[in-house]
């Protein structure tokens, strides 16, 4: 565990530098949702209508952003050849590089999600039910992006190919995080909260149990 511990601490570290790849995220994640305003008009009530799918649109593409970065970096530096010879699972590694990669790069765009709902004309509880799938959706994210990026950590333009394979991916995730957050939204009792929530709990829960198995097989695969 204190291996696994110190890749956790090392991998938020490696992120969270300049050009490590979180903070990139982070501001591409602000940029998409500052543009939208501008592109829509001056409309408030269609803003804070399409507020909730902008915001889900802006954190799946920060995700996205920043996933290649989970394995190419190791892959670089030769430090993912030690990875796979050493005597932890890999399985276990996998998950522990994933769960630093929401820490550093998932859990940000939930802590800007309150500042960004402002500029979407969001009020406070409709902010309050973005963040909150947000802050369950994201971690599906990540260990669904996962597969993909152990897919294309040995495939030149893997790049491209993590785009191809982690979109279609996460339009489960999307299509229930946005049915969530609307559902909160709008009158009471004409749509149900609970159900597309517990489905993304469901979704990120099978992730995290999925997720790993797949991207140590892949690894094992990729790197024979």
């Amino acid at each position: 565990m204190s291996a696994l511990g110190s890749l956790i601490r090392r991998d938020i570290r490696i992120a969270l530098r300049v050009g490590g790849g979180a903070l990139i995220g982070v501001l591409f994640f602000l940029t998409v949702v500052v543009l939208m305003p501008f592109a829509i008009g001056p409309d408030l009530n269609l803003l804070a209508r399409l507020g909730p799918a902008i915001l889900w649109l802006g954190a799946l593409l920060a995700s996205l952003l920043t996933l290649d970065r989970l394995f190419m970096a190791d892959h670089d530096d030769g430090s993912l050849d030690l990875i796979l010879m050493s005597r932890t699972p890999l399985e276990l590694t996998c998950a522990a590089k994933a769960l630093a990669h929401w820490l550093a790069a998932g859990v940000p765009l939930v802590v800007a999600t309150p500042v960004l709902g402002l500029l979407l004309n969001l009020d406070g509880s409709a902010t309050a039910a973005v963040a909150l799938t947000l802050l369950v959706g994201t971690p599906a994210l990540t260990f669904t992006g996962m597969i993909g990026a152990a897919l294309a950590v040995t495939l030149q333009r893997g790049g491209l190919l993590l785009a191809v394979l982690v979109l279609p991916l996460s339009i489960p995730v999307l299509i229930f995080g946005v049915a969530a957050s609307n559902a909160a939204i709008v009158e009471q009792g004409t749509m149900s909260f609970s159900t597309p929530f517990s489905i993304l709990c469901a979704i990120s829960l099978a992730s995290l149990v999925i997720g790993p198995f797949a991207a140590a097989a892949s690894l094992r695969h990729g790197m024979d």
